[in-house]
């Protein structure tokens, strides 16, 4: 599967302005930028954990052991 050229990506900015108008360009441009960046923050925290749960897992100060 090839990558998108610069010929398809200007098609679809122009569709995209014909659909939506110029004004609304900036407001969808900002919300897939959250929606970006709202999965990387979600996909990194799932990739390295905290530290704090992995004590808090190790270490119970009111265990008993036997």
């Amino acid at each position: 599967m090839a990558g998108l050229g610069w010929q398809e990506l200007v098609l679809i900015l122009l569709i995209v302005v014909i659909i939506f108008g110029a004004g609304k360009l900036p407001e969808i441009g900002g919300a897939v930028g959250r929606g970006i960046k709202e999965f990387r923050t979600a996909t990194t925290d799932e990739m390295h954990p905290t530290a704090d749960s992995d004590i808090a897992a190790t270490h119970d100060p009111l265990r008993k052991d036997a």
